[in-house]
């Protein structure tokens, strides 16, 4: 039974195939986020991992520019959900690939602590971009990355932005544009195929219609050395659905993503 970390953007399947595993006795935190109708199964994050992550990811971005509350009655709503996101938001950051992952002693520590509690199944879309900082602590452990297209994934961002209150409340919602949606889609999934994947490790990539089969689910359990609950994907819960297309990079980015995962989309 490997240790296993989940990765890859959010809003593409990966809390699908992390509850494909919650039943095979993994550890996966101690405060699970409550399941709510974006996943009515459950997201399978913990909140102390999130945290961590969040505040890896900090310091990478820029502080959203205040505006008085004595002009916030003056000014569109438009102008007031910013770009930057803030606590809670940091999966939906666009982290350059060149950039560092910095660590404090104390972050290192609450790493340390919670990787001890093995067998672990850790999953949040942000290690797509912190997995570096976790990675000296982390032993017996395989990778899965998790992806579906980017034009349904962005569509997919788009929805949870409009219709989650912390999100898209005035105050201190989140402006998310189809393009900046596939940028963050676009960060994510380069982060991983050039400075995560090619530093070594075990990886298993999956297609979010390859979780939805018998042959990808065993592939799954033959990577984890872990069972897996072959009833728990629903295809009826996919509700957002797009061929719209995608820029250039996105598009070579997804070709690659399919290639390792050994998945040939044909209307793609």
């Amino acid at each position: 039974m490997k240790n296993v970390i989940i990765l890859g953007s959010g809003r593409s399947g990966t809390s699908m195939v992390t509850g494909t595993l919650v039943k095979a006795g993994y550890f996966m935190g101690d405060d699970l986020w409550k399941a709510r109708e974006a996943n009515p199964k459950g997201f399978f994050e913990d909140r102390e991992i999130n945290s961590i992550n969040e505040e890896l990811l900090a310091p990478l971005i820029p502080p959203r520019i205040r505006i008085p509350a004595s002009h916030r009655l003056k000014l569109p709503i438009k102008h007031l959900r910013q770009h930057q996101p803030i606590r809670q938001q940091r999966w939906l950051a666009c982290i350059p690939v060149n950039a560092s992952i910095p660590i404090s002693v104390d972050l290192a520590g609450k790493i340390q602590k919670i990787t001890a509690r093995e067998p672990y199944c850790l999953k949040d879309p942000r290690f797509s971009y912190t997995l570096p900082a976790w990675k000296p602590y982390l032993k017996d452990t395989v990778f899965v990355c998790v992806f579906r297209d980017p034009a349904s994934t962005s569509n997919s961002i788009l929805k949870e932005c409009s219709g989650v209150w912390h999100l898209s409340n005035s105050s201190t919602g989140i402006r998310i544009s189809r393009r900046r949606a596939l940028q963050i889609w676009t960060l994510m999934y380069q982060h991983i195929l050039e400075k995560h994947y090619p530093t070594g490790g075990k990886w298993l990539f999956m297609h979010y219609n390859q979780a939805l089969t018998s042959e990808g689910l065993s592939r799954l359990e033959s990577f984890v050395q872990a069972p897996v609950d072959y009833s728990f994907p629903n295809p009826s819960i996919r509700r957002t659905f797009s061929r719209e297309q995608v820029p250039k990079k996105a598009n070579q980015i997804y070709q690659e993503l399919c290639k390792l995962a050994e998945y040939e989309d044909l209307d793609f």
